[in-house]
């Protein structure tokens, strides 16, 4: 019994020991463990980081081993807020801990706030304050291997939540801090262990905020290995923060925007690392991107991208994209003064760096593998700014839509593509094909309708100096490109349609140039070599304005600006770099219209209703071309152009054939005003001009036919001809009142001084001017027939001492008659006369042998003829003075009744008294011509 009872006693000592133990635990876990731990969570703080720490309380269950602590507030050594937390909740799992593992099965915190700085050194400030108050220790010379007490201690955490949750980032490692609050903050993170396992199932979870931006995650997360698997997506992220942390990597100024991604994933570290996405998809609002900084405005706007089914392997090297969908996407291209396009000047110095990386990839290292499903674009805006020309162009193409198939790493697959725009200045271009990147082709089924053609008026500047005031451009074809060789080659084979062209001069208003329709149909051309072929140019309409200045130029030789090439290219011999060919050229309708302002009064005329055809123009020999070209002149005079045209542009000879007939000659009077010195009161004009064209050589004929051309009050210029015009004319006009002249000229057509119009019309006065000033010369062919020359029609012979004629002197007479009568104008004056002593001593001998009746010795003669030369024996007075009216009333009898000339066309005029005498002995009178 007694030993019952002290066993009893024992048992109740025990337990009431037990109890106290228990209580005393209690206690002191309810008291001392919190009253411990408020004092020693701010010293530690304080000791190993730096921090003045303030907990407004702490609590511990020790039936539960549950800890928790409220109204945590730490402030680093610069007095500002680095940690705190509403409250703290852990509930350690006894049993995992007496098994050796750390176990948690449950970490909550409520309100957390947690401030993290990126300093200038790129450290951050826990480690920082962390190296401030523990400074490393020196570590022995041989560490030695590591061994198992440096591995990851075994832990588990059954459930780790965050609940509104603050972290501020300050970034201070750029040129301008920012800072970043994100909140809420809320992390939900389950059955998390340092040791692996079989099968780890977690469902973890992370939402976050910094404004309009969120990150949310869910997925599985295991921590040995490290492997994790689920999803992630960020929303919304703007600019600001794109810019913060992009600006070192992006060569351009960031100016608005927003970025959402979301994507699965799969990511493992350990002895195999392992990163895989899919199902990933990116969305970019309303990016705006500038140049630089100082850009005006964003030359890049997103509206909408949209990119899906996104995946990477790390491993594999590989990135598929699905459909990449931009809509509402703006760019603005410019091309400075220099040539240099904007969007490519930060990447001006990395041309090297890009060639070295290029033959790197290219070397035997493992390539990256990529492909895109597809490329769409909508209701995008493109804008072309090119300061290059002397006038800035600002183009832009709208509406524009485009789209294109697969794309991958090999770029050899041809893709198709299809693009479709309208331009802001007018008009609609599509094009569609299949282009292979490498090596490169393209096909291309280009279209473009009622293209305006005012908005390219610089480009056409660069080469001629015309304003464009109107026009549309129209273009179908197909092109194909081939640049698996060099030089590239390819071809385009289409139709192409200007209507409504006008161009001007810029400094005028009046139109230079203008049609209703250029059709070339069809086109062929290719690349290299450069050869264009057309089938048909068909010209309806065109309307030329030609205007001579006052200054003597032409209006058409502003147009083309000079080339510093041109003269490198006429130097050569070889064949032309560039080969054309056109079938056939027909002209509808056409009309040029010609103004003379270096005349007085102005000279106008129209060339109209011309119409034909140029067949085989080119510039290859052999080449025989044909014109055909037919139209009036003033409205009334008609006009035929033809002829066989050579090769152009080389020595080949080309003849022409011009002839215009009715054309009434008034029209033309400033001309012969100035050149004649008369107003012209009636008369028509039939030209017929052949012409010869070797290279630039022109050598040709021109007859020139003028019925019944009068002259009419004479007028005062300074360029007149010095000569009795109506003389020539007279002489030049036949018995019905026609002149025919042939005028032969000849000159260099490069020469800019030589004029085919101003030659003719000079030749023309030359021959006039030779008429009046050398009549008789003009009657040269009559006497050619008659077998004199024009210098002896104008004159008649007689015997000595006698009216009779000398030998051949009435077929002269006859010659001269036949010319007055085919020109009734013409007035003849007849003039005797008598050269003394010729004349004189032929009357002598008359006299001494009674008319031939007596004989007369030698001797007798040369006394009587001494005498008379010496003074001492004379004839009678009227002797010579009758022969010399004799000798005129003779040759006007043979013209007047022998040859029928009509009386009032012959003139007697007062005997000449000192006559030639010719080398035969005969003495010679002058006639002389006049006009009525």
């Amino acid at each position: 019994m007694a030993a019952s009872r002290r066993a009893n006693r024992l048992i109740s000592y025990l337990t009431m020991g037990l109890l106290v133990l228990i209580a005393l635990y209690v206690l002191a876990g309810f008291l001392l463990v919190p009253w411990w731990l408020e004092r020693a969570l701010p010293d530690q703080l304080a000791e190993r980081m730096g921090w003045q720490v303030e907990v407004d309380d702490v609590s511990f269950n020790p039936l539960t081993f549950t800890v928790g602590a409220e109204g945590l507030s730490a402030q680093d050594s610069d007095d500002a807020k680095v940690l705190s937390f509403e409250r703290l909740a852990l509930d350690l799992n006894l049993v995992q801990l007496v098994s050796g593992t750390v176990g948690f099965e449950a970490i909550e915190l409520q309100e957390p706030f947690v401030r993290l700085d990126l300093l200038e050194d790129y450290s951050v400030n826990f480690v920082r304050d962390w190296q401030r108050n523990n400074p490393a220790p020196e570590q022995p010379a041989d560490r030695g291997e590591t061994d198992d007490a440096s591995a990851l201690p075994r832990l588990y955490f059954g459930q780790i939540s965050i609940n509104g949750g603050e972290l501020l980032f300050r970034d201070f490692s750029k040129a301008e801090p920012a800072e970043f609050r994100i909140i809420p903050l809320d992390l939900s993170l389950n059955d998390l262990a340092s040791w692996p396992r079989d099968e780890p199932v977690s469902d973890d979870s992370l939402q976050a905020a910094f404004g309009d931006e969120t990150i949310d995650w869910q997925g599985d997360l295991s921590l040995a290995p490290l492997y994790s698997k689920g999803s992630v997506k960020v929303s919304g992220v703007g600019f600001k923060t794109l810019e913060h942390f992009l600006a070192p990597f992006l060569p351009y100024d960031l100016r608005g925007g927003k970025v959402s991604l979301s994507s699965d994933y799969e990511l493992q570290v350990g002895e195999r690392f392992l990163l895989v996405t899919r199902n990933g998809s990116l969305s970019l609002d309303e990016l705006a991107i500038a140049i630089d900084e100082d850009s005006e405005e964003a030359e890049f706007t997103s509206g909408t991208i949209g990119v899906d089914e996104i995946g990477f392997d790390l491993n594999a090297l590989k990135a598929d994209v699905g459909q990449v969908s931009l809509e509402g996407l703006q760019l603005a291209v410019t091309r400075n003064q220099s040539g240099a396009i904007d969007w490519l000047a930060p990447f001006a110095g990395t041309a090297d760096e890009s060639a070295s990386e290029t033959e790197v990839s290219e070397s035997g290292a493992s390539a990256f593998r990529w492909s895109v499903a597809g490329i769409s674009l909508s209701e995008g805006r493109l804008q072309w700014r090119d300061q290059q020309p002397e006038t800035p162009v600002d183009l832009a193409l709208e509406q524009l839509s485009l789209s294109v198939g697969s794309l991958d790493h090999t770029l050899s697959e041809p893709v198709n593509y299809q693009a479709d725009a309208t331009l802001a200045s007018g008009g609609r271009l599509t094009v569609d094909g299949q282009l292979t990147p490498k090596p490169f082709t393209l096909e291309a089924a280009v279209s473009g309708s009622e293209i305006a053609l005012t908005a390219f008026e610089p480009y056409l500047q660069e080469g001629a100096n015309l304003s464009i005031t109107g026009g549309t451009l129209g273009l179908d074809g197909n092109m194909d490109l081939d640049g698996q060789q060099e030089p590239m080659t390819g071809t385009f084979s289409g139709t192409a349609e200007v209507a409504g062209l006008a161009v001007q001069l810029p400094d005028q208003d009046n139109r230079l140039l203008s049609w209703q329709t250029l059709r070339l149909a069809p086109i062929e051309y290719n690349v290299a070599p450069a050869r264009l072929e057309i089938g048909t140019v068909t010209l309806t309409g065109p309307q030329v304005s030609v205007v001579r200045n006052a200054s003597g130029s032409h209006n058409l030789a502003r147009v083309f600006r000079p080339s510093p090439d041109d003269a490198a290219e006429e130097a050569g011999d070889s064949e032309p770099s560039f080969i054309f060919r056109i079938k056939q050229l027909m002209l509808e309708q056409g009309e040029i219209a010609y103004t003379d302002r270096s005349i007085e009064p102005v000279f106008t005329t129209l060339f109209d209703q011309l119409s034909g055809s140029v067949t085989g123009l080119s510039n290859i020999s052999p080449q025989q071309g044909k014109v055909q070209i037919s139209g009036r002149v003033g409205e009334v005079a008609k006009l035929d152009f033809s002829g066989n045209l050579g090769t152009l542009g080389t020595d080949d000879v080309s003849q022409m054939n011009l002839a215009m007939t009715e054309l009434s000659l008034p029209e033309l009077g400033p001309y012969f005003g100035r050149y004649l010195g008369y107003e012209v009161e009636s008369g028509k004009l039939n030209v017929d001009l052949n012409y010869e064209i070797t290279g630039t050589r022109l050598d040709g004929t021109n007859l020139v036919v003028m019925d019944r051309f009068e002259l009419g009050e004479p007028i005062v210029s300074a360029e007149a001809v010095d000569a009795p015009v109506s003389l020539g004319l007279a002489l030049l006009r036949d018995r019905d009142g026609v002149i025919e002249v042939k005028l032969p000229i000849s000159g260099d057509l490069s020469d800019p001084q030589f004029n085919i119009s101003r030659v003719v019309m000079r030749a023309f006065v030359n021959v006039l001017a030779k008429a009046a000033s050398s009549p008789f010369s003009m009657l040269g062919s009559i006497a050619d027939l008659a077998g004199f020359n024009s210098n002896e029609l104008g004159q008649v012979s007689f015997k000595p001492g006698s009216t009779e004629l000398a030998a051949d002197e009435p077929a002269k007479l006859s010659a001269l008659a036949n010319a007055l009568l085919d020109r009734p104008n013409l007035l003849l004056s007849v003039r005797g006369g008598i050269a003394p002593e010729a004349d004189g001593l032929a009357l002598l001998r008359k006299e001494l042998t009674a008319g031939g009746s007596k004989p007369l010795s030698e001797s007798e003669w040369q006394a009587a003829r001494q005498a008379y030369l010496a003074g001492e024996r004379t004839l009678p007075p009227e002797a010579l003075n009758n022969l010399a009216s004799a000798r005129g009333r003779a040759v006007r009898t043979v013209l007047l009744d022998t040859h029928e000339v009509p009386a009032d066309q012959l003139f007697m005029l007062d005997p000449s008294r000192e006559a030639s005498v010719d080398e035969s002995g005969a003495v010679t009178v002058q006639f002389s011509l006049d006009v009525r």
